[in-house]
């Protein structure tokens, strides 16, 4: 008598996402420092902006001359619609001036947040161990999803807290521009997850849903610098995520219904990046790579090669960013500008007895600060390529430590370099040509005179990751500081022994001060023993496997 095996069991929608729970209490331990990094310094902008603006424009006079400089091209592309221009309170000048960059902020972490646990655990084959167990088909996605909507949650709880106490501003306008932006968050959430379907590699979803975030920030700004006077975005604005969540009127006429235009496309997005995965094999993608050659070029021979190609599409998104937004800030130059900034309440600690120049200096350390983080960021993909285990693979071929060093380094400075000198002194130039001819010599002067503090960043990070590379997140700490320092240091007038701290403090504010030589020096000299000990370091320690 012959015995029949027992049926398997049906696969059910609820089979599908077995684990979830458990994967998302996994995830939520395994990032709560990067989560807690990450929503801590959202709070402490959320904080630090509304306590700066109520100190410097305690009143409505001093409101207004801001909502006048509100009113500006540049201002609505990289501010919004500006609301409540007539009576400017801080409630609006908090909504109008933050909104896009909390948002795009925001979106950012939940970005890194799905691809990593997502598309990254697959590349990485740690996936395939887990859906080894009793793992549904849906639970690492809906897990990663959970993880961001508890992250979000928490940042718009905290965040409304927050504005209340510290601005004073009304519950019902403060929790609803909390709630929408967190709810931004999670449509870019869901872009990731739709882009994590496309491509094989995590940088590849990554980047495609980085593009998609840049988009929905040109097409919301080009949409409100088409409204004629009066009007507040075209059909074109709406079109963005980005402006679903400033068209509230949040503190001037506050409406509910544009968050459910958020709350849809996640859903929309979300049944979509789920009918995606269903179309895919595990570890595959629905965008086929190219079949490469047989035999590698001559060029990608070399580790220089190779790390420009691994770096190159990045670069290309950092430029593209960084030179419409400081192409755009360039507006603000050029004549008629003076006048405009010693209205600003504050504008003489800020920008000294000469409003243009003081604000040349300010842009100029802007776009520095953007290509430090660019450095920084890309340098520590070096330390990816090790936990990943690709770096032990290059290095058992005819391939030493210090070339493959120098070579990742040596790309990363040539993006530092073209992201100071061409997407941020150069495009403010092209920018401020709108207003009349300037001078581009004063402009290439005042981003070289950051390269030695940049590159002591970049060697910093080198040093950090070859010799204790489980302490680099300090960088990131030193960063911060340099960013409120070199923003506000004039504001809270910070002792020369605190704020040296930052390598930027001894730049200067070219053009409002001259450049001093001696700190040129210094600052390529600690640069140049930074990279010595980086190389050290890095050819003494083990690479493990």
């Amino acid at each position: 008598m012959s015995t029949l095996a027992p049926a398997l069991p049906r696969r059910t929608p609820l089979t599908s996402f077995a684990g979830t729970w458990h994967l998302t209490r996994f995830m939520l331990r395994r990032d709560r420092v990067r989560l807690t990094v990450w929503t801590v310094s959202l709070l402490a902008l959320y904080a630090y902006f509304v306590t700066a603006l109520s100190t410097v424009y305690p009143t409505a006079e001093d409101r207004q001359g801001r909502a006048d400089l509100m009113q500006q091209p540049a201002s609505v592309f990289l501010g919004g619609p500006n609301y409540g221009l007539d009576d400017y309170t801080i409630g609006a000048m908090f909504a109008n001036e933050m909104t896009l960059w909390m948002i795009a902020l925001l979106g950012i972490m939940n970005m890194f947040e799905v691809v990593r646990n997502t598309r990254a655990e697959e590349e990485s084959g740690r996936a395939e161990l887990v859906r080894s167990g009793a793992v549904g088909r849906h639970a690492a996605v809906a897990a990663s999803l959970l993880t961001v909507v508890i992250a979000n949650v928490v940042f718009a709880v905290l965040g409304s807290a927050l504005l209340i106490s510290a601005g004073d501003l009304a519950v019902e306008d403060t929790f609803a521009l909390s709630t929408a932006i967190a709810v931004s968050g999670l449509v870019f959430a869901a872009v990731a997850l739709v882009t994590s379907q496309l491509t094989t590699h995590g940088r590849g979803a990554t980047g495609l849903a980085l593009a998609v975030l840049g988009v929905a920030v040109l097409v919301r700004g080009i949409g409100d610098l088409q409204a004629e006077p009066g009007e507040h975005g075209t059909w074109l604005s709406w079109l963005s995520p980005i402006a679903w969540t400033q068209q509230m009127r949040a503190y001037v006429d506050l409406r509910w219904w544009p968050l459910t235009l958020s709350v849809v496309a996640v859903v929309l997005l979300l049944a979509l990046g789920a009918f995606l995965a269903s179309k895919r094999d595990f570890d595959g993608a629905l965008l086929a790579g190219r079949s490469g050659r047989a035999e590698a070029t001559g060029m990608l021979s070399s580790p220089l090669a190779m790390s420009w190609r691994q770096q190159r599409t990045a670069l290309f998104w950092w430029f593209l960013g960084t030179f419409v937004m400081f192409g755009a800030t360039g507006t603000y130059l050029g004549e008629g500008v003076e006048e405009m900034m010693k209205d600003v309440p504050g504008g003489t600690e800020m920008f000294g007895d000469d409003p243009l120049t003081g604000f040349l200096a300010i842009m100029i350390l802007y776009a520095a600060l953007a290509a430090a983080g660019y450095a920084i960021a890309t340098t520590l993909r070096a330390k990816t390529e090790e936990t990943e285990g690709r770096l032990e693979i290059t290095l058992a071929k005819p391939v030493s430590r210090g070339r493959w060093f120098a070579s990742h380094l040596a790309v990363v400075a040539v993006g530092a370099f073209v992201l100071t000198m061409i997407s941020g002194a150069l495009a403010l130039w092209a920018g401020a040509l709108v207003n009349g001819e300037v001078e581009l010599g004063t402009f290439l002067k005042g981003g070289a005179a950051f390269l030695p503090a940049i590159a002591v960043y970049m060697a910093l990070t080198a040093a950090l990751y070859a010799w204790v590379p489980k302490i680099t997140p300090l960088i990131w700490a030193l960063f911060a500081f340099t960013c409120i320092t070199g923003m506000f240091g004039p504001l809270f007038d910070l002792p020369d022994s605190v704020a040296g701290i930052s390598p930027f403090w001894w730049v200067g504010r070219y053009p409002q001060e001259p450049i001093e030589a001696s700190h040129m020096i210094g600052l390529s000299a600690v640069a140049l023993v930074l990279f010595l000990a980086a190389f050290v370091g890095f050819r003494r320690r083990n690479i493990p496997a």
